[in-house]
């Protein structure tokens, strides 16, 4: 026990011995760094005032929502779909989903054959229908479908719209 002791005593005293000034250019430092510098903060920024808006577009129809079928019944322009006629297969898909992968030809009339993103082959020819456009078939040739779209581009208004079915490789 005056083995521990002793060796406390002479532990602190050579702790003591070290902590004599040693650090007198840091403390010179430390008083120096600071002189001639002044602050300063910058300005708040100004705060805008608040513009109000006063949204007046209630009578437009919502972008939301789908469009009925009495306002496609009085189109302006003349051009519109025969909404009662019965929709074929092809009409239930994207067009850009559906691909041309051939042609044939039979009794001189050319046919396209078109692969659906289920993977079955059909046969079309020019009068069907293709896509959800309303897309009628005009042409066909060995490497590309052309059909007419009509497409809604306002409340009331249809237009029409070429589009090609190119050949897929």
């Amino acid at each position: 026990m005056k083995i521990r002791l002793i060796a406390i005593m002479f532990a602190a005293a050579l702790l003591m011995a070290c902590e004599s000034g040693g650090h007198d250019d840091l403390e010179n430092f430390i008083s120096t760094a600071g002189k001639g510098l002044r602050g300063q903060v910058d300005p708040l920024p100004e705060v805008k005032s608040y513009e109000f808006f006063t949204y007046d577009a209630f009578e437009m129809s919502s972008p939301f929502e789908p469009r009925k079928n009495e306002q496609t019944q009085g189109a302006g322009n003349g051009i519109k779909p025969d909404l009662t006629r019965r929709k074929e297969y092809l009409e239930s898909f994207p067009l850009e989903s559906l691909e041309m992968v051939g042609s044939l030809e039979q009794n001189e009339t050319i046919y396209a054959v078109v692969r659906t993103p289920e993977g079955s082959l059909l046969r079309v020819g020019i009068g069907n229908y293709l896509g959800q456009d309303f897309g009628r078939i005009n042409q066909i040739s060995e490497s590309e479908i052309r059909l007419r779209e009509l497409v809604q581009d306002g409340v009331n208004e249809w237009t029409e719209r070429i589009s090609t079915l190119m050949l897929k490789n």
